[in-house]
């Protein structure tokens, strides 16, 4: 099967299940489990930061890192396309009374702060007390340019905000501009780094900050449901996502640039290629016949009016070229 839905699809390969197998494990929640200790102190040693903490999802690790934030009644400015706000079922505002302010992101992927600025709530009774300015690094694949998050840094220290960085895919980010985490972590209070997208686990997130703050995530992860015992299985498949999946995510990119040449070549309308995301617009008579068509061959991929193709660690050139072929045939038939 060749799936190209997303880079969540990714299996772990035998020498990560070999790793997880030999992990050595211990209670979590008591805090004496050694791989997830490890995992979460070479989590905040990349990102620059106190501290980090093991959760099983990105959304969980997002839900948290607002409700550390913000307090009954305040709100977090963010995209309105971003995942915390409109993919993740509405928990800040279901499980923490937090009032989500969405604006519209610009082309490249940045809130623009001037418009930022403009949501920010006087300190009147009447509005809910402006927290946080959340961003995501990568958004829709776009990273987000460097000095635009030390303007970014800089904006909320004038405006007394927190700034978290939802950095589901920030290692993308990292490697497609060749810089090392914390050159782009700096420049934040917060981040989550996914560990089973691009980098290839079955499962978890990290939370990074200060120790005070990772502090009452720990509270809020027990309270959210998701504090575990002997994770030092998952943790391991971490660790070794972190020491061997992070510069090939470049291959990944490539490919997906190499995709986007080929489609284009072959008349399909490709909007734009960002890290590892192809976007193509399709007509609509085309939406349902294509994925009909590649499910038949065993090629997995999101169709819609705007259809984003994802390369990652479990697809290879050769599958691209069969994807490439299919389309092909696909036209001519």
């Amino acid at each position: 099967m060749i799936d190209l839905r997303s880079d969540t699809v990714t299996r772990p390969s035998e020498a990560m299940l070999s790793a997880m197998m030999a992990a050595e494990t211990g209670d979590d929640v008591y805090g004496d489990d050694p791989t997830v200790n490890a995992l979460e102190a070479k989590a905040a040693r990349l990102s620059g930061k106190e501290a980090a903490l093991f959760l099983p999802t990105g959304t969980q690790a997002n839900l948290i890192a607002l409700l550390c934030h913000c307090q009954r009644g305040e709100e977090y400015i963010v995209g309105q396309l971003a995942h915390n706000y409109k993919y993740e079922a509405g928990g800040a505002a279901v499980l923490g009374s937090i009032q989500p302010q969405p604006i519209l992101a610009a082309s490249d992927g940045t809130l623009p702060l001037d418009v930022v600025a403009q949501f920010i709530k006087p300190d009147d009774f009447h509005f809910a007390i402006t927290k946080l300015l959340s961003l995501e690094n990568t958004h829709n694949g776009k990273v987000l340019p460097v000095a635009y998050l030390q303007q970014a840094w800089e904006f909320t220290r004038q405006h007394k905000l927190a700034l978290h960085i939802d950095g589901a895919r920030i290692f993308n980010a990292a490697v497609e501009l060749g810089v090392e985490l914390e050159a782009l972590t700096r420049y934040c209070d917060t981040l989550t780094i996914c560990l089973s997208k691009g980098l290839g686990t079955p499962v978890g997130s990290l939370l990074c900050g200060s120790a005070e703050y990772i502090q009452r995530a720990r509270r809020w992860r027990k309270m959210t449901g998701g504090a575990m015992r002997q994770s030092g299985i998952l943790a391991a498949a971490g660790l070794y996502a972190l020491e061997h999946n992070v510069a090939r995510l470049k291959d990944d990119h490539d490919n997906a640039a190499w995709l986007a040449g080929q489609l284009q070549a072959a008349g399909v309308t490709v909007s734009r290629q960002d890290t590892n995301m192809v976007f193509v617009r399709l007509p609509a008579e085309q939406i349902t016949p294509l994925k009909e068509w590649m499910q038949q061959r065993d090629i997995l991929i999101s169709t819609g009016a705007v259809t984003r193709l994802v390369t990652h660690l479990d697809i290879d050139r050769h599958d691209l070229e069969t994807l490439v072929a299919q389309w092909k045939a696909f036209l001519a038939s």
